[in-house]
């Protein structure tokens, strides 16, 4: 939503500062939600996954709700970071929401206690709330796009942050009276050191990433400070991992194949989807002159494919686990390269076509990379999996919405007139050529990622087709000879 409002909301609240600084529209937002994400696995564990899900909405409607006051392009920043926590909470504790309700009815139709460990009632497909979680989620952000641009033309860019209001009461409210949870609080430690110097690491090096090339040189003393500083930060956070009783990340979860080849592909997808719908908002609405809402109808083909991709792929995820992810890596490739192809005068359908590609490639890998690492969790590590899987995506996400912004203004050099928010292709000559190519050799970057991704993928090995689930840290370790059967249950409803 804010990318399609993006050049309105620039025109608005600072007409001098430029396109420059609407990567930071989604930077600030992503780097808060990055910086928490990896406090609020421990925070649901100590509080219970319903308080920390509670509290996590009411910091995102606290934000959004300043967020549509903001007067100025700094105000509206700070209050993006303070949304952005609250969004970290939503973008992992939402997905044990899932699961921990899935148990309840589980448990309920199995005729067990509340909390207890399904029994031997007939299990269901694993991974569906894990895919279909994450179907959701992408298709929101494709569709994002458009519910801002009609926001925008035909109200105010404002709304795009107050429409949150209505629709998040309705949400905490009716979590708040009929959300029945069975988890088990258990006082634990919590390491706040850690979770700061993680939030730390990651402040470091988006703003070396920002600032590198653009405000300073790569090699000025300013940027080579920021990185060291980064790497600094990265050595201290990975003794505090290593030495801490209670790690937000534990190192552990590195040693096996499966989560660390894993764990990069969720950074590369991060860096891939993010990018890609910032920089398509901005190619339809600065390149080819589209206002807000005719910008946002192009996401629609997006949305679609991955829909239809999303639901094809829940055939495969059991028997086939690397098959649509290696199917989705590819055709995300080739979604980015057919945009990179794309000019001015590409027709609509053209445009729309690729866009169809770009979405059933992605449609195959939100939600289900997810299911994968927690397929592939050590034991009693599930949900500190899950969230370290969504840690890295969102890193990603706020890395490449750095990096591509970075990319596209070194090679557009565009500071007049539509740096200022203006159309390029009336105000400057020749500026729209420039910026279609610029962006045509981001989107031919992106398109590399994603096929180093394919190879990644390639070598991740194959989960056991009746690997029994991990359990999750707040479920007791499953009594020695539990049945396959058994272990299927437990992993339904993950995610």
């Amino acid at each position: 939503m804010v990318s399609a409002a993006a050049v309105p909301l620039v025109r608005d609240l600072d007409p001098e500062g430029g396109l420059a600084k609407v990567p930071w529209l989604v930077t600030a937002f992503q780097l808060a939600a990055t910086a928490a994400l990896p406090l609020y696995g421990k925070l649901c564990d100590t509080l219970g996954a319903k308080r920390v899900f509670l509290g996590a909405l009411s910091v995102f409607l606290l934000g959004s709700a300043l967020c549509g006051c903001a007067q100025s392009m700094p105000q509206l920043l700070a209050f993006r970071a303070l949304q952005g926590v609250g969004g970290g909470g939503l973008m992992s504790i939402t997905l044990v929401v899932i699961r921990l309700s899935a148990r309840a009815r589980h448990d309920e139709e199995s005729g067990a206690a509340p909390g207890a460990a399904p029994g031997s009632a007939p299990a269901r497909p694993a991974g569906r709330g894990a895919g279909a979680g994450g179907l959701v989620a992408g298709a929101g952000m494709a569709l994002g796009p458009w519910v801002g641009g009609m926001l925008t033309e035909h109200l105010s860019w404002r709304w795009i942050f107050w429409v949150n209001l209505p629709l998040g009461l309705a949400v905490l409210l009716t979590a708040a009276a009929v959300v029945r949870l069975p988890d088990r609080p258990e006082r634990r430690r919590v390491d706040y050191a850690g979770a700061a110097l993680a939030a730390a690491f990651a402040s470091a090096l988006l703003l070396t990433l920002e600032w590198g090339g653009g405000r300073w040189p790569w090699l000025a003393p300013q940027t080579l400070a920021l990185a060291s500083t980064a790497l600094a930060l990265l050595a201290l956070f990975l003794w505090r991992q290593a030495t801490a009783p209670e790690p937000v990340l534990p190192l552990g979860l590195f040693r096996p194949r499966a989560l660390r080849l894993g764990f990069a592909v969720q950074l590369l997808l991060g860096i891939g989807l993010t990018s890609a719908i910032v920089q398509v908002m901005l190619y339809l609405q600065v390149a080819r002159g589209l206002d807000s809402a005719s910008a946002g109808l192009f996401l629609l083909p997006m949305a679609a494919g991955m829909t239809v991709s999303g639901l094809l792929s829940q055939r495969y995820v059991k028997q086939r686990t690397r098959f649509p992810l290696a199917l989705g890596t590819t055709g995300a490739a080739l979604g980015l390269a057919l945009l990179a192809t794309s000019t001015a005068h590409t027709g609509a359908w053209a445009t729309r076509g690729e866009l169809f590609v770009l979405g059933c490639g992605f449609g195959l890998l939100v939600g289900q990379l997810v299911q994968y690492a927690q397929d592939s969790a050590p034991a009693g590590l599930l949900g500190v999996t899950t969230t370290a899987a969504r840690f890295f995506q969102t890193l990603g996400g706020a890395a490449g919405a750095a990096l591509s912004g970075v990319l596209l203004t070194r090679l557009t050099g565009l500071d007049g007139a539509a740096a200022r928010g203006h159309d390029p292709s009336t105000a400057v000559p020749g500026a729209a050529l420039a910026f279609t190519g610029g962006i045509a050799t981001v989107f031919a970057c992106l398109a590399a990622l994603m096929l180093l991704a394919t190879v990644l993928v390639l070598r991740l090995p194959t989960p056991p087709a009746h690997r029994a689930a991990a359990p999750a840290p707040d479920t007791p370790e499953p009594p020695p000879g539990r049945s396959d059967r058994t272990g299927a249950q437990t992993q339904e409803g993950v995610g």
